[in-house]
């Protein structure tokens, strides 16, 4: 072979393989990270999405949700969901607190008009995806200048 043929079959072979790589990482399943799941389940409130909501649960947690949305009415619990989000004006999710391989916690910083709500959330992976297990009560913080208020 010339050294001209071996550089295009070199080039020919580094392109298939680039090709290649990137078929399969648009096919594969990507890694979602924790606070991928609470941005998930976050926009599907704020959407009405309540599959898309639901989905974003395990455990005990998600087959109360479950029970929940079935015994009120689809619009019901789509209603629930929008109005519970409507006035959250931003979210400041934390680094995840690493449990075990399995578990972590995130606290979640939930930003209204007139306060904020801190929330730690506790999240499971399943089947290679995280999904929230359980979350505790909110602990309403008092803000000293109210969301969009001018500072002077």
């Amino acid at each position: 072979m010339t050294r001209s043929r071996l550089s295009n079959a070199a080039t020919i072979l580094l392109l298939t393989g680039l090709f290649s790589l990137g078929i399969l990482k648009r096919h594969s399943n990507p890694q979602v990270s924790p606070k991928d799941t609470i941005y998930a389940m976050l926009d599907a409130a704020r959407g009405g999405d309540v599959k898309a909501y639901l989905a974003q649960y395990t455990g005990s947690m998600a087959a109360f949700l479950q029970r929940a949305a079935e015994e009120t009415t689809a619009a019901g619990f789509q209603a629930w969901l929008t109005t519970r989000n409507a006035e959250i004006k931003g979210v400041a999710i934390s680094e995840p607190q690493m449990l075990s391989d399995r578990e972590t916690s995130i606290r979640v910083e939930y930003i209204y008009q007139d306060r904020n709500e801190v929330q730690m959330v506790f999240l499971e992976k399943v089947d290679r995806a995280w999904k929230i297990a359980r979350v505790d009560s909110a602990e309403q913080i008092k803000t000293l200048v109210p969301y969009g208020a001018p500072v002077e």
